[in-house]
């Protein structure tokens, strides 16, 4: 393997586990709060978290890590062979599929949404709570763990095909 597509596997270990942050901080904490807040500030809240979220480095992340991981399965199914091949491989397709995938057809339809509707209306509210917050956390709590779950397969494969490359024959 090459130097660069080794600091590549390094920087996706990275790359997943801080996307995993940020979807755990929303299903912990963020989403709890929102929720919480008096009258309609939840909605409004996030109304703008979700037009915000497009102009930070959090969505040239989230978005480059689909791309990266198409390469890493790729790499994983392709060019490695054994256990070290196979985790690679599912680390790219757990992030593909339960993260990227997740956005795709849970999340961001809800978002679509809530961004259509008044946020001082009684309809706005009642989505809020009943169906948006309890349904988005979800999704979102399974982004959360693809994410992580991505980070460590890619973290047991890379040590998997250094330990066997390090192993007298």
């Amino acid at each position: 393997m090459s130097t660069a597509f080794f600091f590549l596997m390094q920087f996706a270990i990275l790359a997943y586990a801080l996307v995993s942050g940020v979807f755990l901080a929303f299903s912990d904490f963020i989403m709890r709060s929102l929720a919480l807040t008096a009258g309609h500030g939840g909605v409004e809240a996030m109304q703008v978290i979700n037009r915000e979220v497009f102009r930070w480095v959090f969505m040239s992340l989230f978005l480059g890590m689909a791309v990266v991981s198409l390469i890493i399965a790729g790499y994983g199914a392709f060019g490695l062979s054994g256990p070290a091949g196979t985790l690679i491989m599912m680390a790219g397709l757990v992030y593909l599929i339960g993260c990227f995938g997740v956005t795709v057809f849970f999340n961001v339809p809800m978002n679509e949404v809530l961004a259509g509707m008044e946020m001082s209306s009684s309809a706005a509210r009642d989505y809020w709570l009943q169906t948006y917050v309890p349904r988005w956390t979800f999704w979102n709590s399974v982004r959360t763990v693809a994410s992580a779950a991505s980070a460590a397969l890619l973290l047991f494969g890379i040590l998997w095909m250094t330990q066997s490359q390090s192993q007298p024959v």
